[in-house]
């Protein structure tokens, strides 16, 4: 069974997200408080880290360069009412490998967990930045650029880019791509990837994307 630590000091919340997880087929460990979260994660065996940054006893920045620090590549999610890019920024650099700003949709949490949870946390590690042509991500910062020219993603459009630049100039279907950004059972008869396909093209150039008919895209390196 898959371990979850919630590191989260308000109550109510905290609650939800446990009830949340173990309905979604997840083991929870609720903790409020980042001494006993930097604890926990150190002694015990967990599969992932939902973590909170405004804490008592230790910001939550402070438990995730700990963690970083010692080794351990435990995935940590970020949930925090801190939604500013800054902070955003200041998150990912300290290790983190996914940020999701409150408010949010719980829908949304269990599809970065589920991804997170397929990557092992590790393929931000192994490659922090991915680059075919003039078209890069670096994926500690979550920063997309073309060229000189810095570009802000949503995390959808992101992970999308992402896939195609994992796979260029391969056909890659709607279902995968589902699969990869959405990472849970989503409607198949959804017209979702067509339309961030459409933002990343007026965002990047529609050039870059190749409709290959009845199956998906092709990104051209």
């Amino acid at each position: 069974m898959t371990r979850i630590l919630v590191v989260e000091d308000e109550v109510r919340l905290g609650s939800f997200l446990e009830k949340g997880l173990r309905s979604s087929g997840f083991t929870t460990t609720v903790v409020g408080d980042g001494l006993t979260a930097g604890a926990l994660a150190r002694d015990e065996d967990f599969d992932l880290m939902i973590l909170d940054l405004g804490l008592p006893g230790k910001d939550g920045l402070d438990v995730l360069r700990d963690l970083r620090a010692n080794g351990q590549r435990l995935p940590v999610i970020v949930l925090t009412a801190r939604g500013d890019p800054h902070d955003r920024v200041a998150g990912l650099e300290s290790g983190a490998d996914d940020y999701l700003p409150k408010p949010f949709h719980f829908e949304e949490l269990i599809a970065r967990i589920r991804l997170r949870l397929r990557d092992g946390g590790t393929r931000a590690a192994e490659q922090p930045q991915l680059q075919v042509g003039d078209v890069a991500l670096d994926l500690r910062t979550r920063w997309a650029t073309v060229g000189d020219e810095r570009l802000e993603l949503s995390a959808r459009e992101f992970e999308l880019l992402r896939a195609f630049l994992e796979h260029p100039n391969q056909v890659l279907s709607r279902e995968q791509l589902l699969a990869h950004v959405w990472g849970y059972d989503y409607d198949p008869g959804s017209n979702i990837v067509d339309v961030y396909v459409g933002y990343l093209r007026r965002k990047l150039g529609g050039e870059r994307f190749e409709t290959v008919r009845g199956v998906g895209y092709r990104f051209r390196a």
